[in-house]
């Protein structure tokens, strides 16, 4: 059976029974129904297959994740920003094919044979070699948070910035700061240090750009950076902050301030010494209801439309105006503070 036979039982063109199968959006919804009623009349099924060997096109969209791929589902601002791909896979008629990656040499073959029409990348460790990979790939691609790469465009906030303008405002409360660090490089070992034994090289650009605002603002308070207790946890969760936490409590005074990556490792951080240090104050990034709602400091991260524009630029939309695929498109960020709970005030 073929789709010329069920373009003469529905009384249209071949072309629009090929859209209603192909491009819906373009066919009016009486005249879909029409072709999907001849198509089932006939017993006629579309060959997504043969369909994407004429065309070039898959109408599949790549993410990649340096992750194992269940954390793209219990990380809350991973699955906002998966989200936000989402909303426009659906806007342009597209699948979402989620490539996770392991950290071993089959990862670019994995990606680069991958039936997609381009890529939206989670953000990665600069010696990830899907990034090269990917970035001398035809197909269209972007990233969120980076690294940057030549063909791959960068869709972030001034994590710098935003970094050094939480932690200035918490600091002037004249406490004593803690950092929870993400991880520096894909070994992602769990590790307590001080600034100054941080290394020097970073590899994930996220990490970098937020252990030097912290770092600076610090400095600008007063205070050592190179003094400054540093617990690295290996993952974006409450578990890891607690733990985190906890390796840094017996040395904790009173009027500590801990300053997090992320409002999960905060709130986890809050849970494992609010018995203990009461008066701590937290940091942390997301500007999540749970966070704020602790009288926590936070940064905005709209994770959602960093989503939607890493998906515009691969289907084809503008992806925030910018006419440079390799260029940064940078999100907007706040830093907001919540009530202070009840027995805070």
């Amino acid at each position: 059976m073929t789709l010329k036979e069920v373009a003469t039982r529905a009384g249209v063109s071949p072309m629009t029974a090929s859209y209603t199968f192909s491009k819906p959006g373009r066919v009016a919804p009486a005249t879909r129904e029409l072709v999907r009623e001849a198509a089932a009349e006939l017993g006629y099924r579309p060959d997504a297959v043969g369909r994407a060997l004429r065309s070039g096109r898959t109408q599949q969209l790549g993410v990649v994740f340096g992750e194992h791929l269940s954390y793209a589902f219990d990380d809350p601002q991973a699955a906002q920003f998966l989200a936000g791909v989402a909303e426009v896979c659906v806007a342009e008629v597209f699948g979402v094919t989620l490539i996770p990656t392991r950290g071993d040499t089959s990862d670019v073959d994995r990606v680069l044979s991958a039936a997609v029409d381009g890529y939206v990348l989670w953000t990665t460790a600069e010696d990830d070699p899907v990034l090269d990979a990917v970035g001398g790939d035809p197909r269209p691609a972007a990233i969120q948070g980076g690294p940057r790469r030549d063909g791959i465009a960068c869709v972030t906030q001034d994590d710098y910035q935003a970094a050094f303008a939480v932690a200035s405002q918490a600091l002037g409360e004249d406490r004593a700061p803690v950092v929870l660090s993400f991880p520096a490089d894909r070994s992602r070992r769990s590790a307590v240090a001080t600034g100054a034994d941080l290394p020097a090289d970073v590899l994930f650009p996220v990490t970098a750009a937020r252990l030097r605002g912290y770092r600076d603002a610090i400095e600008a308070s007063g205070r050592t950076w190179a003094e400054t207790p540093v617990a690295v946890a290996p993952r974006n969760t409450r578990g890891e902050g607690a733990a985190a936490a906890r390796r840094l409590a017996p040395g904790l005074p009173a009027n500590t301030l801990v300053i997090a990556m992320s409002d999960e490792l905060a709130l986890g951080a809050y849970e494992a010494l609010h018995a203990t240090h009461p008066d701590t104050a937290y940091t942390g990034w997301d500007g999540s209801r749970p966070a704020l709602e602790l009288g926590m400091w936070s940064v905005t991260n709209p994770l959602r439309e960093q989503g939607r524009r890493c998906a515009r630029i691969v289907v084809g939309g503008d992806g925030g105006g910018d006419a440079d695929a390799t260029a940064g498109r940078f999100v907007p960020w706040s830093v907001r503070r919540g009530p202070l709970p009840r027995e805070h005030r």
